[in-house]
This record gives C-alpha cells, sequence and structure tokens, in this order.
C-alpha cells in the first residue's frame, strides 16, 4: 500500500469515526467533495497544511495521525531464545528476546551443583524467582535463604544479591528480573 493510499485510508477512517460525509468533511475544510474523494482512494496528496486543516478538522493532529501501535511479539518459540552455556555447564536462556522493550526479563537458568550465578550490585526494581526442580540459596545482602523445588521469591533489587547452588542435581529455576538488567 502506497504512503498516498495509507494516507486516504486513515483519514476515511476518521472520518467515518466522527460521523462525517465527504461533503460535510470538504466544507469544514473549504475543500472539494472531489478532492476528499480522491484523498480516501489514494490518488492525490495533501500539502501538508492541508493535511494540517483535514486532521484537525477530524479531531486529531499531526502527531496522533501519523502515530503507529507498534505489533510487538506476543508468543516467542523456543528458537528465538538467546542461549548462554559457560565452561562448568550452567545454562540461562532468555526467553525473551525483545526484553530491552519491555518492563521486564524472564530466564531460565539451569545451575550445576556447587555453581553459583555472579553477583548482582543493588539496582532499581525487583527480582521474581520460581525454583522449578532442585534447591537454591538465595544471598540477598548478608541474608542466605534457601529455595526449594515449587518455592518462590521476590526482593527488590535494593541490595546485592545472587544464586549459588544448594543441590547435589542440576537446579533449575525461572527468574525474572524488573526493570531489564544488562
Amino acid at each position: 500500500m502506497s504512503i498516498e493510499e495509507q494516507i486516504g485510508e486513515k483519514i476515511r477512517n476518521l472520518r467515518n469515526q466522527n460521523g462525517l460525509t465527504q461533503e460535510e468533511l470538504a466544507d469544514r475544510t473549504e475543500l472539494t467533495k472531489g478532492f476528499i474523494s480522491q484523498l480516501e482512494r489514494g490518488l492525490t496528496a495533501p500539502s501538508v497544511s492541508t493535511l494540517y486543516d483535514i486532521v484537525e478538522c477530524l479531531g486529531t493532529n499531526l502527531s496522533d495521525f501519523f502515530h503507529e501501535e507498534e505489533n510487538q511479539q506476543i508468543v516467542f518459540p523456543r528458537k528465538d531464545y538467546f542461549e548462554k552455556e559457560d565452561a562448568a555447564g550452567n545454562n540461562i536462556q532468555w526467553l525473551i528476546a525483545t526484553a530491552q522493550s519491555r518492563s521486564l526479563e524472564p530466564i531460565l537458568v539451569r545451575l550445576q551443583p556447587g555453581e553459583s550465578m555472579p553477583e548482582d550490585k543493588p539496582h532499581e526494581g525487583e527480582e521474581f524467582g520460581y525454583v522449578m526442580d532442585g534447591k537454591i540459596m538465595l544471598h540477598y545482602g548478608e541474608e542466605k535463604m534457601v529455595v526449594r523445588k515449587g518455592d518462590s521469591f521476590i526482593f527488590p533489587a535494593n541490595r546485592k544479591h545472587m544464586i549459588s547452588s544448594a543441590s547435589r542435581k542440576v537446579s533449575v529455576f525461572l527468574w525474572i528480573s524488573s526493570p531489564p538488567s544488562f
């Protein structure tokens, strides 16, 4: 669809939402009904000042008229995950590839026995986790808390924090940071 057709379609939709005929819009903008018809069919392009008058008559402004709603991805198939495995065999999967544009960042962690995640310095936001298998040790400031399979945790990230394994087998947990930390 050409830019002229896109503009015409938006004008037609706004005109219809406002319950106006082409003739009524033409009268309000001091244009002809034929011009409005050609415009809505994408056969002509208005000048900036003419477009300004039209969208103003339709109860909006140029900024809102050209604002496009983002079609954000909702479902993220496994093939879209970003995965990292370190030398110790710990595996981290970033479940949402575009987390930097979101308000939270979910990761799936497989932590080997005797291993730990890097320590996080205090930062803005909150951390949430859910242990799916095994057992972990949550280090929050000077406190240490055991979190078992089926348990969850949430805390403000305003203290240093870290997660280490507290199990003889691989521990698996979902970890969500809000906002995402990079």
